[in-house]
């Protein structure tokens, strides 16, 4: 049996999840499995080109939206077609039970072959001895230094990044306008701007903000905003920034629903009508410009308290140790040249982490260059092994500050007790 030794490991990895599960939101979804398999073809070149590798490669991933999964099928069904040894299929795992699953998967001897995960959560499942070491492997020698960095742990190389994100405020140009309002740039002019464009129909701003790492991913922008770190929720920033959240909350410029939101949810609201304001990313462009072409819409810089600040996304493909290694590391040299990854890009919205392909990957268009131009204030989550825990403690503060069930100082100071003990401070 493969990958036995990870076992122990993980099996108190799935302990710790399974104690911390929180409820389902509505918008969770039974693991459903999404397979592109391969057509015989009798002129196929490319037969035995890959030194012995061969066989079945499963992969797994979270995408929701469904711009991104066609995508995805595509790239994997372009390999399929382009060779005879080996045959890519994928499978969609919620992203509320992603990490779980991949716990779960680690102890029962069942895992894929092949992950695309989100990148804070990197190095706690490397760690974890799951991932196979990529170093001399697979060359990231252009790539950015951050995406890179999230697939690393004690100098090896674990993982190969996907793509890049980073959040901006999208607003409604007539919405704003009908309000007599300006494109906010600062926390009391987005307060303002939220509750002047909120009526019975329309909530003035939200984001997602579900107590997992896609709710953390936005309410750390505004934790960065006031100079503080990830790891200072019990700091005059930190609780700074959930009164904020607080106050949007309970002057009903931001629906409490949001708690509820994944970010396709939020996007879905946006380009529906029933919100002015929100904070998203670069991947729900290609969906908002298809489904909503009519929509004048923008972006601009997230409103900040002392600094600008932007939370740093994106995902890693990571190779699971003892699965079908060599031909998983065929299929990501595929799908990471040039012309797969500007495929991938420009269609998900994502920027590349290859500084040779990212490099003019949105020359002319506006939209995009505003999202690259905030790469220089993005913050990243980690990397760091515990993180996971530590997004836990931080999400569970701001929920229990939005449905009332705390105070920001309370919540803090409880976030705060957990941080420093996985920390051990």
């Amino acid at each position: 049996m493969k990958r036995l030794w990870a076992i122990l490991i993980a099996t108190v990895m799935v302990a710790t999840l399974l104690a911390g599960c929180g409820s389902k939101t509505s918008t969770e979804k039974t693991i459903e499995e999404k397979t592109s398999v391969s057509e015989n073809s009798d002129s196929t070149e490319d037969k035995g080109a890959f030194n012995g590798a061969s066989g079945k490669v499963t992969i797994w991933y979270y995408w929701e939206t469904e711009g991104h999964q066609k995508a995805l099928d595509h790239l994997i069904q372009t390999f399929n077609d382009s060779q005879e040894d080996i045959t890519v299929e994928a499978k969609y795992v919620p992203f509320a039970d992603f990490k779980k699953q991949l716990s779960i998967g680690a102890s029962a001897d069942e895992l894929p072959d092949l992950v695309i995960l989100d990148n804070p959560d990197h190095a706690a499942y490397a760690a974890m001895g799951i991932f196979a070491d990529l170093t001399d492997k697979f060359d990231v020698s252009t790539y950015y230094d951050g995406p890179v960095n999230s697939c690393t742990l004690d100098g090896r190389l674990y993982g190969v990044p996907f793509g890049s994100n980073c959040l901006l405020l999208f607003y409604n140009e007539d919405m704003l306008k009908a309000a007599g309002r300006e494109v906010p740039t600062t926390w009391d002019e987005l307060l303002e701007t939220a509750k002047a464009c909120t009526t019975d129909k329309v909530s003035g701003f939200a984001h997602s903000s579900l107590q997992n790492e896609e709710g953390t991913f936005n309410f750390l922008t505004w934790v960065w905003s006031t100079g503080a770190t990830a790891y200072e929720i019990n700091s005059e920033g930190g609780i700074k920034a959930l009164k904020m959240v607080k106050e949007l909350v309970d002057s009903g410029a931001m629906t409490k629903e949001a708690i509820n939101w994944t970010q396709g949810d939020t996007m879905n609201q946006f380009i529906s009508g029933n919100l002015a304001m929100m904070l998203n990313g670069t991947w729900q462009i290609p969906t908002m410009r298809s489904e909503a072409p009519d929509l004048k819409w923008n972006v601009a810089p997230i409103p900040m308290d002392v600094q600008q600040a932007s939370g740093l996304g994106g995902e890693n493909y990571a190779v699971i140790a003892g699965g079908n290694e060599e031909a998983a590391i065929e299929f990501l040299k595929f799908a990471t040249s040039k012309e797969q990854s500007l495929y991938m890009m420009n269609t998900m919205g994502y920027i590349s982490p290859d500084s040779t392909i990212a490099e003019g990957q949105f020359k002319g268009d506006p939209v995009y260059e505003a999202f690259v131009e905030e790469m220089k204030y993005a913050y990243a989550r980690g990397p760091l092994p515990e993180w996971p825990d530590i997004s836990d403690a931080i999400s569970l503060a701001f929920n229990e500050v939005m449905t009332g069930a705390s105070t920001p100082e309370d919540a803090a100071a409880k976030a705060q007790a957990t941080i420093d003990g996985i920390l051990g401070k």
